[in-house]
């Protein structure tokens, strides 16, 4: 079975998110806001999987509400389904169809309401979709943390942003680096660090501009709990002095 479609796997994060966080009810993006990153061809190719399409679509759509409220001030974070850090403007693979946080971003971008932005991606797998989109984009820095363990891999997002500066902060979120998940090497507490960092960012730099989508994670019940530190960490850092 598709490990990334498991029945169930996002409800222990969806029953924490209720009870700490209120809930919106995304719209399904438009195709307009897809050609920003795809092309028609792949938008098609898509399409074509009728099951499939209007979910990716409200994946889409999420991350691009997240995006708007966090231009407001509000941290969002997008709890949707597919993944999109594996889409290429024509192409995808790794559970992915549509690259949520790059529509997303472009979106910012082509609107004028940020000049720059900084991609965090803290999953397992690095994103070779956002990095294809970007690869050319000087507006767009985009970061991929390694470490041969968790301390290394936290010193290298914190040296890589310190001399950054950026409009908004867009996270490619994705929790399968946990102890009890494919990657085997990062804490819950781990998690709620890196969103200190990221909220600390955020508050410094970006007027506390941040939004986040998920990518991978695979174990429910750490993904749950590696979200929640997560959000709570980026609260932390959004208000710390």
């Amino acid at each position: 079975m598709d490990p990334a479609a498991g029945y169930g796997r996002l409800d222990p994060a969806l029953a924490l998110a209720k009870e700490r966080y209120p809930l919106i009810t995304p719209t399904p993006c438009t195709e307009e806001d897809l050609l920003r990153v795809h092309s028609a061809a792949h938008i098609s190719h898509v399409r074509m999987d009728g099951s499939v399409y209007p979910v990716a679509l409200l994946a889409a759509g999420a991350t691009i509400e997240a995006s708007r409220l966090a231009m407001k001030g509000d941290p969002a974070f997008a709890l949707c389904r597919p993944p999109g850090h594996h889409a290429s403007p024509d192409s995808c693979w790794g559970f992915c169809y549509f690259n949520n946080v790059a529509v997303a971003v472009r979106g910012l971008l082509e609107r004028g309401d940020v000049k720059k932005v900084l991609i965090v991606d803290y999953d397992l797998h690095y994103g070779d979709g956002t990095a294809n989109t970007f690869v050319r984009d000087s507006a767009v820095t985009y970061l991929h943390p390694e470490g041969p363990n968790r301390v290394a891999l936290l010193s290298h997002l914190r040296g890589f942003i310190e001399d950054e500066q950026a409009d908004i902060v867009a996270v490619s979120a994705g929790f399968d680096r946990h102890i009890q998940d494919w990657g085997g090497l990062l804490t819950t507490e781990d998690y709620g660090e890196i969103g200190q960092i990221l909220g600390a960012f955020a508050r410094q730099r970006c007027n506390g501009r941040i939004f986040a989508a998920l990518e991978g994670g695979y174990n429910a019940r750490s993904l749950g709990e590696a979200f929640a530190a997560f959000c709570t960490g980026v609260e932390e850092g959004l208000v710390s002095k």
